[in-house]
């Protein structure tokens, strides 16, 4: 009688679960169709409604699919050497959105609405936060496991890390760092010298070589005499890297960085020892700051410095950087300063491959500062025609292609209305190519352009973007253009360079804009005879290692050296 009383009183209860989960289930399906059906399409209409052109919303997947199919077509044909009209390959997609729609315009990603904004006072506005209504899109799981610093925070928390940050990248903190940049360089200039055959000359992949220059640059400039420590890190955060591009291909599909895949243990292994090796460091260099024995000047000590300076002079310790905290910037020293240094070099030696007497003029101008002595940073930064070029090179082959916001409040840009959660591009590589801001010589290479300065070189002040705008304007930026100056300099003291024969002109992006296929560049050792005019008018010939003729074909400026060929008969004479 017990059981058959326990088994009727349960009845009542089974049917209130049965009903709440029938009221429950249809309404989150219900919530489900509108974010992912109803909610896209009248956004669509709204946007429709107020001018804006752009694709036509499919349930769930929006456009990745012809995202991912004009990738593909668009990657696989090569550009002819010596064309920089990169943008329909690079970004198929948004070149053939503008096209067909006009600027701005929006396309989908998943059920998101992505606008491009393209006009230079509007890309201000939001890039600067003008209205405060922006924030950067947040895929926290992810950037956890590669580098979760100030490039990812938002409000009070990023105002504070840019606080503490900003010391250790001004530019007489950079100059101290200048010895550890040299010393790169010169290890890759030696490493480089030995891979030349009997006739002078060898071909060299420098896309791999300059990852670990600055990989190599980055390990020094931040541990200092941990050094060694630091290059394991730059390994791991470069598997690191690899890794996080496969996951970001996949992230639209919930809870996938959650489960067990290969792909998603292994990044979780290396996290867990790189934050391991970091907090080691870490510790023992805040221990030796206790004991009185100061801190080095890298990027590490720089912050811990200006970290216990904030605290001191807040007076509470929890308006500093955390341990957590500074293990991520840490990370993101290497992501930052390896990445985005690498491609600038990159791509600087392979558009000066293609135009030579580019080339010609900045190693005139280098040997006329510099001879083949160590290159200083009062030298540096005289170097006009060489920082032209970085910058036309950043311009044509920016490293970040696109800066993307989110608006978490409804606002108004350029008269339209939009509301929270709509993502907002500013398509850099895109803009860096506009007729409409650069003139009909967009896609030419033309450092001039930059003669005058960032501010003249386009039509708008505000249309040089390569590193961003605003207060969230990379922190790095002298950082990378001192270390890029250096590496170009010492390198252009040592070697000529052009295109090999198998090199493939296929740039396209992964997290940066890369070479697509192997970057091999021929070079002929150290200048054979280099000839210029001093001020005093007299005309100085120095002839080192002459090369074979055969190695002379990668080396399209040696015209002044073939005609005084003769007259050089030791490494250093002197004529009127």
């Amino acid at each position: 009688m017990v059981f058959e009383f326990a088994a009727t009183a349960s009845v009542p209860w089974s049917y209130l679960l049965y009903g709440v989960l029938g009221c429950v289930l249809p309404w989150q399906a219900g919530l489900l169709v509108d974010r992912l059906w109803w909610r896209p399409r009248r956004l669509e209409r709204t946007l429709r409604a107020q001018g804006v052109g752009g694709t036509t919303y499919r349930f769930l997947m929006g456009d990745l699919k012809d995202f991912g199919r004009l990738n593909d077509e668009a990657w696989s044909k090569p550009l002819p050497i010596g064309c920089h009209d990169i943008v329909p390959r690079v970004i198929p997609f948004l070149y053939n959105n503008v096209r067909d729609h006009g600027k701005p315009c929006f396309s989908w990603f998943g059920p998101v609405a992505n606008v491009a904004i393209t006009d230079p006072e509007l890309v201000k506005d939001v890039l600067s936060n003008k209205f405060g209504h922006f924030e950067k899109p947040q895929f926290k799981v992810l950037t956890k496991l590669l580098a979760n610093g100030l490039t990812t925070h938002e409000g009070e928390k990023w105002v504070k890390h840019r606080r503490i940050l900003n010391p250790a990248f001004h530019l007489e903190k950079l100059k101290l760092m200048l010895p550890a940049f040299s010393a790169s360089c010169e290890e890759l200039v030696s490493r480089w010298k030995e891979f030349h055959g009997s006739n002078g000359s060898c071909e060299v992949d420098v896309w791999p070589e300059l990852q670990n220059l600055t990989g190599d640059v980055i390990s020094r400039t931040a541990f200092g005499s941990s050094y060694l420590e630091g290059r394991r890190i730059f390994q791991i955060q470069s598997e690191q890297a690899k890794l996080f591009v496969g996951a970001l291909q996949r992230i639209i599909i919930p809870g996938y960085l959650l489960l067990p895949t290969k792909n998603n243990r292994q990044m979780r292994k290396n996290n867990n020892e790189v934050e391991s090796i970091l907090r080691g460091l870490i510790g023992k260099r805040m221990q030796a700051m206790e004991e009185g024995k100061g801190s080095e000047d890298d990027l590490l000590g720089l912050l811990l410095e200006s970290n216990r300076k904030d605290i001191d002079e807040n007076g509470q310790p929890s308006q500093g950087m955390t341990m957590d905290d500074v293990v991520e910037e840490c990370k993101l020293f290497y992501l930052a300063g390896m990445e985005t240094t690498s491609v600038l070099l990159t791509w600087t030696m392979i558009v000066l491959s293609m135009h030579p007497e580019w080339q010609n003029l900045a190693r005139e101008e280098v040997l006329g500062l510099f001879e083949r002595n160590k290159p200083h940073y009062d030298g540096l930064s005289r170097l006009k025609i060489v920082t032209m070029i970085l910058h036309e090179v950043l311009r044509l082959y920016p490293s970040a292609t696109v800066f993307s916001r989110k608006t978490y409040k409804d606002m108004v840009i350029g008269g339209v209305r939009y509301p929270a959660g709509v993502f907002i591009e500013v398509p850099v590589l895109f803009m860096n190519h506009d007729p409409d801001i650069w003139g009909s010589d967009v896609n030419e290479f033309k450092p001039e352009r930059f003669a005058q300065g960032i501010s003249k070189a386009s039509k708008h002040p505000g249309g040089f973007l390569s590193f961003g705008w605003g207060p969230r304007v990379c922190i790095g930026q002298n950082f990378a253009l001192l270390e890029a100056k250096m590496a170009l300099t010492m390198i252009l003291q040592h070697f000529e360079f052009g295109l090999a024969p198998s090199y493939i002109h296929a740039p396209h992006t992964v997290m940066t804009l890369q070479p697509m296929h192997d970057c091999s560049l021929g070079f002929m050792m150290e200048l054979t005879i280099v000839a210029r005019f001093q001020p005093n008018g007299h005309y100085y010939i120095s002839a080192r290692n002459m090369p074979s003729k055969e190695s002379r074909r990668y080396c399209a400026c040696h015209t002044e050296c073939v005609l005084i060929e003769q007259l050089a008969s030791s490494d250093l004479t002197e004529s009127n």
